[in-house]
């Protein structure tokens, strides 16, 4: 329940930041700004001191580990890759484009509005 709570405080956080933007609008961007700041900063500690906020950042530290992890491709091979995945773009848009042109063709012809 305490958990709960926690996360309805941080919701009510998030939204005062929004309302202090909107209420704040007479006054310069960098004020309303950090209003928002505020409030989803704030938010982010009472949710963090949550089980589900716990949760979430040993699941995200676990992610950056992950992502560590990776084998990210040189950029000779990016290139290559992209290039192959160009042509493989103008070869199926010059392909269905001949497709297109045909059964326009063919449909004019049954209807007898051929050329």
């Amino acid at each position: 329940m305490a958990d709960k709570v926690k996360l309805a405080v941080a919701l009510l956080l998030v939204v005062a930041g929004v309302a202090g933007f909107y209420l704040l609008g007479e006054n310069p961007l960098i004020l309303r700004v950090l209003s928002v700041l505020a409030g989803v900063g704030l938010a982010a500690l009472v949710g963090w001191t949550s089980e589900p906020g716990k949760a979430f950042y040993v699941f995200a530290q676990e992610s950056v580990a992950e992502t560590r992890k990776v084998v990210w491709p040189t950029r000779k091979e990016t290139v290559q890759t992209t290039g192959i995945v160009m042509v493989f773009v103008l070869v199926m848009a010059i392909f269905l484009w001949i497709v297109d042109a045909s059964l326009v063709w063919a449909v004019r012809m049954m209807m007898g509005r051929g050329e």
